[in-house]
């Protein structure tokens, strides 16, 4: 007769071959021991595991918020973003404006160079040669002055100067104007004349500087010129001057004593015997010298022709 299996207890120790298992035991023991509940860890672990969870949607959720900020952050951009085609569109700009502009301020600079540094003249006799050429029917030398010296200092002697004769007697008998007849032309030649393009509607020298205020200056025949009773020197004079002081030493034309007014200088040319000087002018009212308010600058430089450039120097004949 077969044998029915006897139910197994779970609260009965599990045998081995019908004794009690002692690995089993043994386990049991160790969780005892432990005081940990296997099925508790389990529930602790579910627990955890459902934390994870729910801090993954909060995660989640943060991202989106901030992804949701960043598209609007680049939605204001975009629209103040101009189209890129209206960036590449080059600016137009009105040319005829900026000549304008140009020429304006060139007008400008050019007016205050010419009358407060420096000017540029034309030399169209030959009163100065050799220092400074000119004549009818040639190419004259182109000059330029400097007015910066004479703002802190007086002329001395040997300078060549520019001047406006301050007289009547200075003017130069059937020389034609500088200025046209017809009003809009002459206008126009007054306003060009601001910028150094036409020049003064004035009566324009070249001299050199032989005496300056204060000091008394002649030349008797016989003797040449005296300043201060002092003989001078004179190694820029044109050749046949040279040689006529050899015989005339006041070249047909003695003068003084005069005495030079202060603030005003004598003057004289280097070509003696063809320049209209401070000599032929004694019987005005500032017997033929030139006052300084008159002056309009120191020659510095021949700048035309190019091959007569160079610096004019100051050579002082009283040393």
């Amino acid at each position: 007769m077969d044998r029915v299996p006897e139910p197994i207890d779970p609260e009965r120790p599990a045998t081995v071959g019908g004794a009690p298992n002692p690995d089993d035991g043994a386990a049991r023991a160790r969780t005892a021991a432990d005081g940990a509940d296997p099925d508790a860890d389990a529930a602790v672990g579910d627990a955890a595991v459902g934390d994870e969870a729910a801090g993954d949607e909060v995660g989640q959720s943060g991202r989106g918020d901030g992804a949701r900020d960043d598209g609007r952050a680049e939605s204001r951009r975009a629209r103040r973003r101009k189209p890129r085609g209206e960036q590449q569109k080059p600016r137009r700009t009105n040319w005829l404006v900026e000549v304008l502009g140009v020429i304006v301020v060139a007008g400008i600079l050019s007016f205050l160079l010419q009358n407060f540094v420096g000017h540029q003249w034309y030399v169209p006799s030959e009163s100065m040669e050799p220092t400074l050429v000119g004549c009818a029917g040639c190419t004259g030398d182109r000059i330029v002055t400097e007015k910066l010296t004479y703002y802190t200092s007086d002329p001395k002697p040997g300078d060549v100067i520019v001047f406006k004769g301050p007289s009547d007697s200075w003017n130069i008998e059937g020389a034609p104007s500088p200025r046209s007849s017809n009003t809009v032309i002459r206008g126009a030649q007054e306003v060009l004349a601001l910028v150094g393009l036409q020049p003064p509607n004035e009566n324009d020298l070249v001299k050199r500087v032989i005496a300056t205020g204060g000091q008394t200056i002649e030349c008797q025949s016989g003797v040449g010129v005296t300043v201060n009773g002092k003989k001078i020197y004179e190694p820029y004079l044109a050749e046949s001057a040279k040689q006529v002081s050899t015989q005339d030493p006041c070249w047909g034309h003695p003068f003084g004593p005069v005495t030079v007014p202060s603030g005003n200088v004598f003057v004289m040319g280097d070509n003696r015997l063809d320049s209209a000087d401070s000599r032929y002018h004694m019987d005005d009212q500032y017997q033929g010298t030139i006052p300084k308010a008159d002056i309009r600058g120191k020659v510095v430089a021949i700048v035309y022709p190019f091959s007569r450039w160079r610096i004019v120097h100051s050579i002082d004949p009283q040393v």
